[in-house]
């Protein structure tokens, strides 16, 4: 029995999930993943502001590159960034919830393109970030015992 699209974003997403020390120790939550997709939250704290005690940048984009990176990633193939813009449009301060979501624009051979935007809790948008993946050998999980286990 082969997976579904649906089940192979969200094991891809739990297999990446589960080495990704960076987005975890930034305070970043998976929210939603599907083929193409991804959503993350991240409640800005203390530690992720800067001396104008705004959300740091390096803060606001590592959110938006780790959304792209679950979005490229959730066809079960590994895929890298090979470039990313970002336009910061509006402070987030402590406190601030913050939500990234990734949608894929175009995926032609081994190159997509990502777009990302991340919102405050009242909708405004914070960053728009665009990414540009390059699929890679290998694999986030071995498809055929996954399907061996479900047949």
């Amino acid at each position: 029995m082969s997976l579904t699209a649906q089940q192979r974003a969200e094991k891809s997403a739990q297999a990446m999930w589960s080495g990704d020390g960076a987005s975890t120790w930034l305070g970043m939550e998976l929210e939603e993943v599907s083929e193409g997709y991804a959503r993350l939250g991240l409640t800005v704290a203390r530690h992720h502001t800067n001396g104008h005690k705004t959300c740091h940048g390096g803060i606001s984009f590592s959110l938006a590159d780790s959304c792209f990176a679950f979005a490229c990633n959730s066809r079960n193939q590994s895929t890298v960034a090979q470039h990313a813009m970002v336009s910061y449009l509006k402070p987030a301060f402590e406190g601030d919830r913050l939500t990234a979501e990734a949608r894929e624009i175009s995926l032609t051979g081994r190159s997509g393109v990502y777009d990302v935007r991340v919102t405050d809790q009242k909708g405004d948008v914070i960053v728009e970030f665009r990414g540009m993946s390059r699929a890679v050998k290998g694999q986030l999980f071995d498809e055929n015992i996954e399907d061996a286990g479900t047949g």
